[in-house]
């Protein structure tokens, strides 16, 4: 089914079934048969090469319902926290398909993974020695070294780890690390993987390409200079770019591959394990958000739409528009397309800063208070970083099958309440304060 007729059938279906609306005002959308066509086109992408792990980046999505249909999939985990290590357990993962990936690393979180089996990559020669301390004998967990290929930035300096000053990895290129490397190596036999993560959004094929061969011919290099075969896996990382210019996925995971082997055509012959990172290539296009029109006004000659989505869910695109710009459409109460004359507006949130805008001067279908706006490509990172601003609310977040145009809906987080929202603002220590400072707290009534 076409996207649009997707969206708007998913969204009848939420208003009919009271998950979006008034009450409501807010809610985000996965597309569940979507999400299991984009692990099989990775799969199939990859088909050619003997041994891969893909390993989807928790960060992207860490709601357990997700994790536990891509483990259902066929995918491993990528966790970088102890909260997103726990999610993925919860899930179902395997330990020895969870890949932990932290450049904070602490000692309890180290001997976890060394416990349960889980790989691990070294952020620095430092946790390594740490590493080597709390491994017991026997362990089985894989272990790797993160190094920095330097090779540049994309178009999103945030968004990219392998530049010259990147608090991510070893610096390869820096004076005497390459060195190291082969001694770290050298000393511990069983130290047997290298990773490596250019980037994400921003980054293009080649520079992502031009990094990760850098890391083949360092596993060749590493090998020769000990005398053994001891670098068994390559860890790739993640950062395919998505396009949120319109529902075309490109690039896709046979332009990655591509890219790789151009860049160096033994990369994937199968001397090496495999393991990919990705996450927002997985699950971006297979969500969106929505959310109710309260009012419109006009103010310096221009249309503002408030909205209930602003940076309490697009907390990226309301303080960074220029690199994390999203589509909105305009749909009527039922879920129908707009067809109103279009206008530019201002799709602005709720939050009480001015900045609070997801859409600026948009050319869109004009709307009216009661109407929905779709917020599309948001199924990586936007439901995984809520701001709490102004306390409001987490959104809930569904699940949806279309089968020839009956939707289903099913709960993958529950809204939270206000009651929630009280009890970890504190709620239960409300006294606390007064109790310290010796007074006798008042009663409210």
């Amino acid at each position: 089914m076409p996207h649009y007729e997707n969206v708007r059938a998913v969204l009848g279906r939420a208003v009919a079934d009271g998950v979006l609306g008034q009450d409501r005002p807010v809610a985000g959308f996965i597309d569940v048969q979507g999400v299991r066509d984009g692990v099989t086109a990775l799969h199939e992408a990859f088909a050619h090469v003997p041994d891969v792990l893909h390993a989807f980046a928790a960060k992207a999505c860490p709601l357990v319902p997700v994790l536990r249909l891509l483990a259902d999939a066929g995918m491993g985990c990528e966790v970088a926290s102890p909260g997103e290590t726990r999610l993925a357990l919860a899930a179902g993962f395997a330990p020895e398909r969870i890949v932990l990936d932290s450049p904070a690393k602490t000692r309890a979180e180290i001997h976890e993974a060394l416990t349960l089996g889980i790989a691990l990559n070294a952020d620095n020669f430092d946790e390594l020695d740490r590493i080597a301390a709390l491994r017991p004998a026997g362990s089985r967990s894989v272990v790797g070294l993160r190094v920095n290929p330097q090779v540049g930035a994309g178009a999103i300096p945030e968004m990219s780890t392998a530049t010259a000053h990147s608090k991510f990895g070893v610096a390869l290129d820096d004076p005497g690390v390459r060195e190291r490397v082969v001694e770290a190596f050298g000393q511990r036999p069983w130290l047997t993987r290298l990773h490596a993560h250019v980037g994400s959004q921003g980054c293009p094929l080649p520079l992502i390409a031009g990094g990760l061969a850098t890391l083949h011919r360092l596993a060749g290099e590493i090998d020769e200079r000990v005398g053994r075969r001891q670098v068994t896996s390559l860890d790739l990382g993640g950062g395919l770019p998505v396009n949120f210019a319109d529902d075309t996925v490109t690039p896709t995971y046979q332009d990655y591959v591509r890219a790789l082997t151009d860049a160096e055509p033994a990369l994937l012959d199968g001397r090496y394990q495999v393991v990919t990172e990705f996450g927002r290539a997985l699950l971006a296009k297979n969500g969106f958000t929505a959310a109710v029109v309260e009012y419109v006004k006009d103010s310096g000659g221009r249309r503002i739409a408030l909205t209930h989505a602003g940076a309490q869910v697009a907390l990226r695109t309301v303080f960074m528009p220029d690199a994390w710009p999203v589509r909105v459409t305009a749909h009527g109460p039922d879920g129908s397309p707009k067809a109103t004359a279009p206008m530019a507006q201002d799709i602005a949130g709720p939050l009480c800063f001015a900045g609070d805008l997801v859409a600026r001067a948009r050319t869109l279908p004009e709307v009216a208070e009661g109407d929905l706006v779709v917020l599309h490509d948001t199924g990586a990172y936007y439901f995984s970083a809520p701001w709490a601003y102004n306390s409001l609310p987490r959104p809930g977040v569904y699940g949806f099958a279309n089968r020839a145009g009956d939707v289903s809906l099913t709960t993958i987080r529950t809204p939270q309440t206000l009651d929630e929202v009280a009890r970890e603002s504190g709620l239960s220590h409300a006294d606390a304060l007064l109790t310290a400072s010796g007074r006798t707290a008042a009663r409210v009534t």
